[in-house]
């Protein structure tokens, strides 16, 4: 496990060209078998057409369905992301809206296509492993080999695109004295931010020794909807603050706002205790680095501060 996240680390360490590039190569080798299965699925349900009741989407009851969107939250969130390493990118103003419009389009297509073909194929039957056992109605014997490859081609693509994100956050929040200054730190060379790439990819590997993928991807999603909370609340009094600014001038702005709160505050309710547990203890550490933060920005100034050193060359 170690070695799997040091591989990207160590490709965004010498550079967001070679990050990008290895997030590219593994995005491309996830959606290839997913749309091979897309495919087979879809061919043999026009062949062996099967209807669903309304009755069998309606029995799982609302709890279980609460908890089954925590989980889509994962699955869905990320995209904005796209926007850490903006300061690496050639215009950002004119990729980065593209690039999120068409990746949220192509995820939902192939996140609806995946959950049409597994329950068109085996039907709303309850297992663990419901592509496993879609993959072995669709391929024979070796299907549950094929999404086990699959699965982790697609994990190992999440991986990527993290230590490419997660450690220029940490930078960006560090080189505005949010974050203690050493995640500020860029390699004399590369100019990456090296120890911010180090220390997320530690903590990475932390997480994932301490718990089973379904525990991380619910805590995940916990952090999730709390950050979501925190930007839907923000945007209303930004949008008095600064009426003229038009990166705030979303149509219907106030309700969307109102709006994301209310489906974030619901899904809470289906997080487990220890899932709320970390989740308090992260916010309390949060709030620690925030007074801490706080009381140094109010601090008087001895000397001037430098311009801060920018990161690699845009890509």
């Amino acid at each position: 496990m170690a070695i799997l996240i040091a591989i990207p680390a160590a490709a965004n360490y010498f550079g967001v060209r070679s990050g990008a590039n290895l997030s590219n190569v593994m995005t491309l080798a996830k959606l290839a078998p997913l749309v091979l299965l897309i495919l087979f699925g879809v061919a043999r349900f026009i062949h062996q057409p099967q209807m669903i009741r309304a009755s069998e989407i309606a029995s799982p009851g609302l709890s279980n369905w609460i908890s089954a969107m925590v989980l889509l939250l994962f699955a869905y969130s990320g995209s904005e992301n796209a926007l850490l390493p903006t300061g690496e990118m050639r215009e950002p103003r004119r990729t980065i809206p593209f690039g999120l419009g068409v990746g949220l389009l192509v995820c939902a297509a192939i996140y609806a296509l995946l959950q049409f073909i597994t329950v068109a194929t085996i039907g709303p039957m309850i297992t663990d492993r419901p592509l496993a056992e879609t993959a072995s109605v669709l391929f024979g014997r070796g299907g549950a080999t094929f999404v086990a490859v699959s699965v982790m081609l697609s994990t190992y693509g999440w991986i990527s695109g993290a230590i490419l994100n997660a450690p220029r956050l940490a930078y960006s929040l560090a080189a505005q004295d949010d974050f203690p200054a050493i995640l500020a730190r860029l390699h004399p060379r590369f100019h990456t931010p090296a120890v911010a790439i180090l220390f997320c990819a530690l903590l990475g590997w932390v997480l994932a020794s301490s718990g089973t993928f379904l525990w991380l991807v619910a805590l995940s999603s916990g952090a999730v909807m709390v950050l979501y909370v925190a930007t839907c609340a923000s945007l209303i009094p930004l949008r008095k603050l600064h009426s003229n600014a038009p990166e705030l001038r979303i149509p219907f702005g106030p309700v969307l706002s109102v709006l994301g709160i209310a489906i974030c505050l619901m899904l809470m309710t289906g997080l487990k205790r220890r899932e709320v547990f970390l989740m308090c203890v992260t916010v309390l550490v949060a709030t620690g680095n925030w007074l801490w933060a706080r009381r140094h920005h109010l601090e008087p100034e001895v000397k001037p501060v430098g311009p801060v050193a920018p990161l690699s060359p845009p890509s």
